[in-house]
């Protein structure tokens, strides 16, 4: 039987991490199992190919990201956090640079380089890593563990640690299969949603949107007392509702909300100003405009394909001179403009999320060991355990976190 002191299932970053750490603290022959014929495939997505490592944020404000599990990552930032991770890759010779909201990515504006750091890594410390393994199922005999393969063949180890991610982008080898696992083995798994996804709206009007791109705006979702006001920023209208930088940052927010029902979203064209100074600007334009089309005027302050939808949605006839409008008809343009309404009633599948809500719980883990409160010498770490956070660099970083701290605590437990 093909026995080892440690495997290690998932070459993602939180597997490739664990992997690095265990074998840095001496733990001999490592081995790190991906069904892919290559590391990383997912990680290459990130940051649309540039890789959005991690983020200059306060821990308070990652933990904040993570909504009510972020306290669990408190004890895995406080071994292993943005700082460290930068010096991680900074000292093995790869430049880092910082964007906008404090997001981090290398230099060269390539994942490949991350990923080439990563296996070089593991090389130098001579894991033992086997591509295109596909793991069939996890068994459990006593203390040890056996990984079992699709062609049959088998390994045993002591210690297992599964990090094989979750269920978006299943292209990538992130297929779910270390859910099945983790329940096969007794944890309960929070039920999985789609997290940084587009959404479905009701109204037909967004496909004569398709494709329009709207910057500077403001999105405000609501659902019942609940609110979720949005930074400035870039909404992507799609043939089935809406997608861009704003709608994915906030959507594990509004999934959420969506398994009770449909989610108010109001669209503030207009930002910069408030609704009494949009309404006495437009006081002054539509007199300045006198015999200009309402429609026309419009078009100085939206995209042509705005024009019709906003201003049917105030129930103004853009085909009237901007005299025609009464003070009803303004203050409805103005609260339109302001306000302009839709409603989400569905995430896109999860297999197009970028991350995975939902997972192995966190309350049959150790935060401070990642090891699992039930099954002794089982270790969980990066998507595949209930976290989710905006796009920022905060998910990678707590992969990262997280494989570092189950690859050590493993370490330190083989050794005993």
């Amino acid at each position: 039987m093909d026995y080892h002191p440690i495997v290690i299932i998932g070459g993602g970053p939180a597997g490739i991490m664990a992997a690095c750490r265990a074998a840095d603290l001496k733990v001999p022959a490592v081995v790190l199992l991906e069904r892919n014929a290559s590391l990383a495939r997912k990680l290459g997505l990130t940051g649309k190919g540039r890789c959005n490592l991690t983020n200059e944020a306060p821990v308070d404000e990652f933990c904040r990201r993570f909504g009510a599990n972020g306290l669990f990552l408190r004890n895995a930032f406080g071994r292993f956090f943005s700082e460290d991770l930068t010096a991680f890759f900074e000292d093995r010779g790869l430049k880092l640079k910082k964007e906008r909201q404090g997001r981090v990515f290398p230099t060269t504006d390539s994942s490949s380089s991350i990923i080439a750091v990563l296996s070089s890594e593991l090389k130098k410390l001579s894991v033992d890593v086997r591509l295109g393994r596909h793991v069939r199922k996890v068994g459990l005999d006593g203390g040890t563990k056996t990984v079992i393969f699709d062609d049959g063949s088998s390994l045993e180890c002591r210690l297992l640690i599964i990090a094989t991610g979750g269920a978006s982008y299943p292209q990538t080898g992130s297929t779910g299969d270390g859910f099945t696992w983790a329940g096969d083995l007794g944890h309960t798994v929070v039920p999985l949603r789609a997290g940084l996804v587009p959404l479905e709206t009701r109204e037909g009007f967004v496909k004569d949107l398709q494709g329009l791109t709207l910057k500077n705006i403001r999105l405000i979702f609501s659902q019942g007392s609940c609110k979720l006001e949005t930074p400035v920023g870039e909404l992507l209208f799609t043939h089935f509702g809406v997608s861009g930088p704003l709608v994915l940052d906030h959507s594990v927010s509004v999934v959420a909300w969506l398994e009770k029902g449909g989610v108010g979203v109001l669209l503030d064209l207009k930002p910069g100003l408030a609704l009494g100074e949009l309404d006495k600007k437009l006081q002054a334009e539509l007199r300045a405009a006198a015999n200009t089309g309402v429609g026309n005027y419009l078009k100085n302050l939206l995209p042509q394909r705005m024009v019709g939808v906003v201003a049917a949605q105030a129930a103004v006839d853009a085909g009237k001179k901007c005299h025609q409008v009464t003070v009803q008809e303004r203050r409805r343009l103005a609260a339109s403009l302001k306000g302009f309404s839709f409603t989400v009633h569905r995430a896109r599948p999860i297999d197009e999320a970028m991350v995975t809500c939902g997972g192995v719980s966190l309350k049959e883990i150790n935060p401070k060991t990642m090891e699992s409160r039930l099954v002794p010498g089982l270790y969980f770490c990066g998507e595949v355990l209930d976290l989710a956070a905006s796009s920022g660099g905060y998910n990678l970083q707590a992969a990262f976190s997280t494989g570092f701290v189950a690859g050590e605590s493993a370490a330190l437990n083989a050794k005993y």
